[in-house]
């Protein structure tokens, strides 16, 4: 399986692509980190999060070529980070990161911005011309987090569902090999709303 290559500063973790029966670590690793979930949701992760995750895909009229969902693993198998991305998305080289979720152990010590620039390297060495995602208006942290690492808005979304609370996103879009004026050229979804 093609998965996620680590550099150096980050070679005391290990990545591990899940399978259904890391789905109840999954469900803890979220138990144990829930102010993602307050933040996005309004309330702490649901009991049955983890397996709706494991099995999500896009909808229909979002293609994509490949999915990973991985767990990042210290040395003593306690989980670090949670990552899933989707290659070839809307357009074949165009990467989305659908979740990224660091140890609330580890906020504010660099951790996340490491995994970040591997997971960018990765996807650029496998051809990826542009990374997009999706941040909830409001979950300041995140939306700080993106902007400093090179994402721009291209558009908003509002009256998402997400968990109790309805929520506004702001999709971004980071360039790696190309414009981003070539991106909305392509997807007209992800153009500025009028």
């Amino acid at each position: 399986m093609d998965t996620l290559s680590l550099p150096a500063t980050l070679a005391d973790l290990r990545v591990l692509p899940l399978q259904a029966a890391d789905i109840p670590a999954l469900q803890a690793f979220y138990a144990a980190n829930p102010l993602y979930f307050e933040a996005t949701g309004g309330e702490p992760a649901q009991p049955a999060a983890a397996e709706a995750d494991f099995h999500a895909r896009p909808p229909p009229d979002m293609p994509y070529r490949q999915r990973w969902l991985l767990a990042l693993c210290d040395e003593h198998g306690q989980w670090q980070a949670v990552v899933e991305v989707l290659a070839g998305l809307l357009l074949p080289q165009a990467w989305h990161i659908a979740l990224f979720m660091v140890d609330a152990r580890h906020h504010g010590q660099g951790l996340a911005a490491q995994l970040y620039n591997a997971l960018e390297a990765w996807a650029l060495a496998r051809g990826a011309y542009w990374l997009r995602l999706g941040v909830v208006m409001g979950h300041s942290r995140a939306e700080r987090f993106w902007l400093r690492q090179g994402f721009v808005e291209v558009t908003q979304r509002h009256a998402v569902q997400m968990g109790r609370r309805s929520n506004s996103l702001r999709v971004m879009l980071k360039p790696l090999r190309s414009s981003v004026a070539a991106y909305l050229q392509q997807v007209p979804r992800d153009r500025p709303q009028a």
